[in-house]
């Protein structure tokens, strides 16, 4: 039993600075370099934000400060994001950490981002027993998506997070201990081509996640046979591949009304984890992705997403 506490006891510590943040971004499998405080709006250390009411859950530390280049990438382009924990191509994220990989796009503004500004185009959740963040470390920290094809030119920021659930299943709020661990990382791209879409679930993080969303407050050490990924669905953009729509317009700084969240539910068996050392359990019943029957009231039911769970998002057009 001592050895076991002890073991416990160490795993644990050695989570502590198992971190992770964004070191560069490849367009169409051509890295375009360090990207750190040149495109990326990257944050002084590696560590999580846990307090769902911070700025610096949507872009992390620092996430009011522009960058001074912006990465150039035609719609429809596959963009390879590259995380890594203290020198890349490392353990990139220590492997308890599992959890969603989810990407968020919004127009451009200089900014912290915190306002109701954010679609989703892309997540990964669990799937087949295996998590996003499995993937990503299997991938050496790398992980693509696809910028929708009719996505109209433009500037914008690109929002990348992996969410860490070994402390999940008690929030925050309740023991600062614990939580969710939140790694945001926001990248300057501009967007080339004649689309029309622009990006309108204007979704805001401060209020669409929340210590009771099924995804946020979640327990690895419980039986389970899904995982809600938490925000909006992941959108399917209207307009057209050609016509030459005009570019976004960059967004004021002042917070606006959030859109209200919902969740996608791949159903896999996963089994039972055993619990790093813990000072509070929660157990979490989890729902059912809501039908169109049962979309939240306010806000329109939105069409099933073009891609399968545990899969990379591609163009929506």
């Amino acid at each position: 039993m001592r050895f076991i506490t002890a073991a416990l006891a160490l795993a644990a510590g050695s989570c502590v600075s198992a971190h992770a943040t964004m070191f560069s971004v490849s367009v169409d499998g051509v890295d375009q370099g360090d990207g750190r405080n040149v495109y990326i709006r990257s944050p002084p250390n590696n560590n999580p934000v846990k307090d769902l009411a911070s700025p610096d859950l949507v872009c992390n530390v620092n996430g009011g400060k522009a960058a001074s280049s912006f990465v150039t990438a035609a719609a429809g382009s596959t963009l390879t994001f590259e995380w890594f924990h203290e020198n890349r191509g490392d353990d990139i994220i220590d492997g308890t950490h599992k959890g969603p990989v989810i990407t968020y796009i919004a127009p451009f503004t200089t900014g912290n981002g915190a306002q109701a500004i954010w679609t989703k185009i892309a997540e990964a959740g669990f799937a087949s027993g295996k998590w996003a963040v499995d993937t990503l470390i299997a991938n050496k920290g790398k992980t693509d998506f696809v910028l929708p094809a009719n996505l109209a030119a433009g500037q914008y920021l690109i929002r990348q997070e992996i969410i860490a659930l070994h402390e999940a299943d008690a929030a925050t709020n309740v023991n600062a201990a614990r939580g969710a661990q939140f790694y945001p990382s926001c990248v300057q791209v501009e967007v080339t081509g004649s689309g029309t879409a622009v990006p309108s679930q204007n979704f805001d993080f401060n209020t669409g996640y929340t210590s009771a969303d099924p995804g946020i407050l979640f327990s690895l050490y419980a039986s389970f046979a899904s995982y809600p990924i938490p925000g909006p669905a992941v959108a399917a953009l209207g307009g057209s591949a050609g016509g030459g729509g005009p570019a976004p317009v960059p967004v004021p700084t002042t917070t606006a009304a959030a859109a209200p969240t919902a969740t996608t539910t791949p159903i896999v068996t996963a089994p039972v984890v055993q619990p790093p050392a813990t000072t509070l359990v929660t157990s979490v019943r989890h729902t059912a992705a809501p039908t169109k029957a049962s979309a939240r009231p306010g806000r329109p039911y939105r069409a099933p997403l073009l891609q399968r769970a545990g899969s990379v998002v591609l163009p929506l057009s």
